[in-house]
């Protein structure tokens, strides 16, 4: 059996560090039900600071955090306008009809992951009992590594407030969008009725999301997530991983966005080999069928996993990928294709 030695998968495949582990082991805890987890309550102020809102909840999850934002902004036999590729469309069991009975309405992402202006405003339903009321406009901030261009961001908002829409920033890799575009969270974030910001992916926090809002919604947040199963009591314990992770993870993208980044421009000298050169730490490939099997079985036997399958692979650098791991990888393609 091939011992694991690097793991491309995701961001999400990170452990925590010592600092981490310490930091959650001495966190002060409390019952957040009852809203009595200081830990938990400085975690949610921290976000809610970090991305210019009034007020945060902490969740077990992303897709929990999203189908509560889409749960808060919009009632049953409404519609939320998002990307076929989006997050909270396409990779969440179909979450928003089956919990929500929220109708999505997807449209095809352009090639910097942006959905088209004029797509947005004819998908916008009018008033009629015909049709499910179009109450929400959902981007996602970064989507496939990509980051949103910010004066796209403008004027998807202004759109959305043109035709009285709520709006939702998925922002599972935000603070990768962050670093990689040299502007603050905020910044990122500014318009959007409601963020999420997921702790577990590139900031290496082992689990848990926060979504922030005004203070309405966010009381209607709290609601729903303890109907959906998402109260947590001493949850301090892993609030204070964001925490660290925050304070500890947020430069170090950098190092992430440039691994990938070489990685990419390695992999693409081999002809066979199609990379799309990342924006942040993610890089999508796709190798000529006539080598694709082999490529991924070589790769695998080596200890090095990637997502996907039939010749299109995902790699996600992350904080427990270091230059080791870039070079084990390149020196692997090089005695693949060189037939050793």
């Amino acid at each position: 059996m091939t011992t694991r030695r690097y793991d491309f998968r995701s961001d999400t495949v990170t452990r925590p560090d010592a600092g981490m582990r310490a930091a959650m082991a001495d966190a002060p805890v409390g019952d957040d039900v009852y809203g009595e987890d200081e830990t938990v309550a400085a975690l949610e102020a921290k976000v809610a600071e970090l991305t210019g809102k009034a007020r945060g909840v902490f969740l077990p999850s992303g897709t929990q955090s999203n189908l509560i934002a889409l749960m808060s902004h919009c009632g049953r036999g409404d519609e939320f306008i998002a990307g076929q590729d989006a997050h909270a469309y396409k990779y969440e069991a179909g979450g928003a009809a089956v919990l929500g009975s929220i109708q999505p309405q997807p449209i095809e992402n352009g090639p910097d992951g942006s959905l088209p202006l004029d797509k947005v405003a004819a998908a916008i339903k009018p008033e009629d009992i015909h049709f499910a009321r179009t109450r929400l406009l959902a981007l996602e901030n970064t989507i496939g590594g990509k980051v949103l261009p910010q004066s796209y961001v403008a004027d998807a908002v202004a759109l959305a407030r043109r035709h009285g829409l709520a709006t939702h920033l998925d922002g599972a890799r935000i603070v990768n969008a962050a670093v990689a575009s040299n502007r603050s969270v905020k910044e990122l974030a500014e318009g959007f009725d409601s963020v999420s910001v997921c702790l577990s992916k590139g900031l290496g926090a082992p689990v848990g999301s926060v979504l922030v809002g005004d203070a309405d919604f966010i009381a209607r947040a709290r609601r729903l997530r303890k109907m959906l199963g998402g109260g947590m009591r001493q949850a301090g314990i892993i609030a204070a991983a964001g925490l660290y992770a925050l304070e500890h993870n947020v430069a170090r993208l950098a190092d992430d966005h440039a691994r990938a980044r070489r990685l990419a421009e390695g992999l693409a000298r081999h002809e066979a080999l199609t990379v799309e050169m990342p924006q942040t730490n993610i890089i999508f490939l796709t190798a000529d069928a006539s080598v694709a099997k082999g490529f991924a079985d070589h790769m695998a036997a080596q200890g090095i996993l990637v997502s996907g399958r039939y010749g299109q692979q995902r790699w996600v650098t992350h904080k427990d990928i270091g230059d080791d791991a870039i070079e084990a990888v390149l020196d692997a393609a090089e005695k693949f294709f060189a037939g050793l």
